[in-house]
Order: structure tokens, then C-alpha cells, then sequence
């Protein structure tokens, strides 16, 4: 059994910049998922554990072994300022493989959050460190490694199923209190003109809206609502 780390493709850092930019918009996990036309959106699921933040970040993927599941210590060895370390865990709800020391270590190298197909736990501990996490569940129970000491098998930067979505290493990741979604990163240019558009819409709609327009005027305005 091996752990084995994948080379990570390049990604274009002005495109993310400019998703991160975003942070302040209402609903962004909304918002892109309808840039993506409701394709890439995590099961509803998947949900905040830790802070409440949102993450935008480009995904350093990790595959763990459905019935073994380990801990994925040795992400933290090629994470790099601005991931999101995104888990493949088979949505295993009763063993936790993400805690407070990791959201720490995670912290500590520069990764902007924790996407997980699984358990965490730790979640007071991520919140007083100012980390968001977003996992499927959350419990007490550790994974065997702090036991056994075994980290093996897994594989990090390949494409994984995370939330029903599958995720490739470099896609971009936007979670919020809402959900997740996942831009493709060949797609990114495309789906960031797409979502700036519908959130400067959005935005209009709800000066309209407080203004007393109806859906029949935001229907004609925009087409949409």
C-alpha cells in the first residue's frame, strides 16, 4: 500500500482572484451553480461544520479507500496557499477524518478550506480558528490511524466523486452556507462572465424589488428571475 501524489495541473491565479473577488455576493454558491446551468452542485447534503465563511478556492483532491478509511495527513506536504483539500470519503458518516489539529496544519500552510465527502469533527475548534469546513456529517469518532498509525492507502491530485460532483484537481470550489459548486477548470472564464452577469442582475432585481416591482415587470426587464 502507497501513498501516491499526482503532479497538479496549472491553474490560471487571475481567473481564481477574480472568483475570490466575489466573496461579498449574496448566494454565490447560487449564483455559479446557475452559471454552471445547474450542472457540478453538490447534493444538499454538504453543508458548513466550521466557519462561517465561504470558500473559494482551487481543489487539491484526495482519494481515500471506501471500508479503510485513513487520514489524509499527507495533503498538507503539497498543499499550497489557496487550496481547498476536497475528500473523497464515500460518505462515511460514523468514522471522522478531519479534526481541529488538522484544520490548524491545514491553516498554517496557506489551504482555504476543507470540502469533505465524509465526517469531520472539531467543528468548535474550527470555528474558533476561523477555518470553514464542509462535510456531510460530523462525530466524534477518529479514524484508525491515531491508533494504528497506518496513512495508506491514498492518492492526492486525482479526479475524485466528492458530493455526488466528480472534481478534478485544479477546479475550482465555491462553498457557502447554501451548498457547493464546482467550475471546471477549463470552464473558468466562461462561467465567471456568466455568474458576474447574473449577480449584477440579481442585485438590480432586489433594487427593484424594494422599489415595488412585481414579477411581471423583473420577467420583462430581465427575463428571468
Amino acid at each position: 500500500m502507497t501513498i501516491t501524489v499526482h503532479p497538479r495541473p496549472d491553474t490560471d491565479a487571475e481567473l481564481v482572484a477574480q472568483f475570490q473577488a466575489m466573496d461579498s455576493v449574496m448566494s454565490l454558491s447560487c449564483v455559479v451553480s446557475d452559471a454552471l446551468v445547474r450542472s457540478s452542485t453538490m447534493r444538499h447534503d454538504m453543508k458548513p461544520k466550521g466557519a462561517d465563511k465561504k470558500i473559494i478556492g482551487t481543489a487539491l483532491t484526495v482519494q481515500l479507500t471506501a471500508g479503510d478509511i485513513v487520514d489524509c495527513l499527507d495533503a498538507l506536504d503539497v498543499a499550497r496557499p489557496g487550496d481547498v483539500i476536497v475528500i473523497d470519503a464515500f460518505g462515511e458518516t460514523e468514522t471522522s477524518i478531519w479534526g481541529g489539529l488538522m484544520t490548524g496544519l491545514a491553516k498554517n500552510a496557506g489551504v482555504v478550506g476543507a470540502v469533505i465527502d465524509g465526517s469531520c469533527r472539531d467543528t468548535d475548534e474550527a470555528r474558533f480558528l476561523d477555518f470553514p469546513v464542509t462535510a456531510k456529517a460530523s462525530g466524534p469518532r477518529q479514524a484508525h490511524t491515531a491508533v494504528s498509525g497506518r496513512r495508506e492507502p491514498l492518492q492526492i491530485n486525482v479526479p475524485i466523486s466528492c458530493g455526488g460532483v466528480l472534481v478534478h484537481p485544479g477546479d475550482l470550489i465555491v462553498a457557502d452556507e447554501i451548498g457547493v459548486a464546482v467550475v471546471p477548470r477549463a470552464d473558468m472564464a466562461e462561467v465567471y462572465a456568466r455568474a458576474q452577469e447574473i449577480a449584477r442582475n440579481e442585485e438590480r432585481m432586489r433594487e427593484l424589488i424594494l422599489e415595488g416591482a412585481t414579477f411581471h415587470d423583473l420577467l420583462d426587464k430581465f427575463g428571468r428571475i
